[in-house]
């Protein structure tokens, strides 16, 4: 890169390493009991595991200073938005675990806001490499 852009690396890598984590940690919530069974297997095979696996790619292309890592990030971001933050407010509501899965993936989708507002910033794409 030509120039410095403060959390780059350090959000490449955060991603990187929480996407993977994520992937064992998916696996334990669709095995977690019955409240929500299909529910937690419905959005573990369609959202979950492939917002996770799109995410170790995008992170890794992002370290590789590929421009399209920045895209891929944004669409990953998307996916994970798009699947907790529903699910989460759901899980609030009939459930009332905010100390449970409900806060975790508010949680979760609150840092993907704010991660995708900042991979949203052009810089990004103008300072990588092709």
């Amino acid at each position: 890169m030509r120039e410095r852009l403060f959390g780059y690396w350090t959000l490449a890598w955060v991603g990187l390493i929480g996407n993977i984590i994520a992937l064992p940690i998916i696996a334990l919530i669709v095995s977690y009991g019955p409240p929500l069974k299909v529910a937690n297997i419905t959005l573990a095979i369609s959202l979950g595991w492939p917002a996770a696996i799109v995410g170790i790619v995008s992170s890794s292309a992002l370290l590789a200073e590929k421009k399209w890592g920045v895209t891929l990030t944004l669409v990953s971001l998307s996916m994970l938005i798009t699947g907790t933050a529903p699910y989460s407010v759901f899980r609030l509501v009939t459930l009332k675990d905010i100390f449970g899965i409900g806060g975790f993936t508010l949680l979760s989708a609150l840092f993907g806001i704010l991660a995708l507002i900042y991979w949203c910033n052009p810089q990004h794409r103008r300072n990588i490499r092709l």
